[in-house]
């Protein structure tokens, strides 16, 4: 018997997932943000108690701890706990926004509480896509530190050609250049790169690790860079570009999959009277893969 299209049934299967919540609670201990710091080369950054964490290392904590009998062929934990069990086999973070306060601090106890805000169905150029978002609030003994919102999407299997390895990534719709930075640095996220990072994050998902796998099923040509890390590595230029200015907001939303036998570059514009600040992440020849912005306070 076929499966059923996802598309053509109710979307009302998913209204108990909707404005669920859960809440988690952890001690910002100092290991983490070490590790993180050796995989950035930024030593310098202290993880004394009482010092901040910088933006977006908190991706180090509230870690998802599945046991294995629950891990599915790809890495991820099986569907239907906290987020909907959406018949869709792949799962990648398709962006983020931030609105920041004050910084975690080593060392202080934090809640975060999540709610999946919304789920929504579209057909897309590469078959049946579903978008979950879910909100997140991080809260510390000085109150709300920040918020966030995620959004994860779910796609098709690749056709079959693409499973057998043909090398070649999703077809795309061709992306303008990136309009000429006022800064950029070039990067290359190897192989020993993905996996510690991976490591620091528990992420199992065999597409940062699994060279095979990445080829054979998913048929890309290579590892993925971790959208996260490209966001991080984003904020962290901008933070030694900026130093001494305060960030207030951040968002980024994922174009294109940048792999790990290619370099990029880390891109950013000027700040405008708000404060406001373009930043990209650009493949050779310009063609944009991490399209986000940033506001800073003085």
């Amino acid at each position: 018997m076929n499966r059923p299209d996802i598309m053509t049934e109710p979307a009302a299967r998913f209204d108990d997932w909707l404005g669920r919540t859960e809440s988690r609670s952890q001690s910002i201990g100092p290991d983490p943000a070490r590790g993180l710091a050796a995989l950035l080369d930024r030593l310098e950054t202290s993880v004394a108690p009482g010092a901040p964490l910088p933006a977006l290392w908190h991706w180090c904590y509230f870690l998802e701890s599945t046991p294995q009998r629950e891990i599915a062929a790809d890495g991820h934990a099986r569907k239907g706990g906290f987020l909907p069990p959406i018949d869709l086999p792949r799962r990648m973070w398709a962006g983020s926004r931030f609105r920041f306060h004050h910084p975690l601090r080593i060392g202080e106890a934090v809640t975060r509480h999540s709610r999946i805000g919304n789920i929504e169905f579209k057909q897309g150029r590469s078959g049946q896509l579903a978008f979950v978002r879910v909100a997140h609030e991080y809260r510390n003994p000085a109150g709300l530190a920040f918020s966030e919102q995620h959004d994860i999407v779910y796609r098709q299997s690749r056709s079959g050609a693409n499973r057998r390895g043909s090398g070649k990534g999703p077809a795309r719709a061709a992306r303008e250049p990136s309009p000429e930075p006022d800064f950029s640095r070039e990067c290359q996220a190897d192989a020993i790169v993905l996996f510690r990072y991976s490591a620091l994050t528990f992420n199992a998902h065999r597409i940062h690790y699994d060279r095979d796998y990445a080829r054979e099923v998913e048929g890309y040509p290579g590892l993925l860079v971790h959208g996260p890390l490209l966001a991080t590595l984003l904020l962290d230029e901008l933070h030694c570009r900026h130093r001494g200015r305060v960030l207030r907001e951040f968002s980024f939303r994922a174009l294109a999959p940048v792999f790990d036998s290619e370099p990029f570059r880390l891109c950013g514009g000027n700040p405008d009277n708000d404060g406001r600040i373009p930043l990209w992440v650009a493949k050779t020849g310009g063609t944009p893969c991490i399209q986000g912005e940033a506001r800073l306070e003085s």
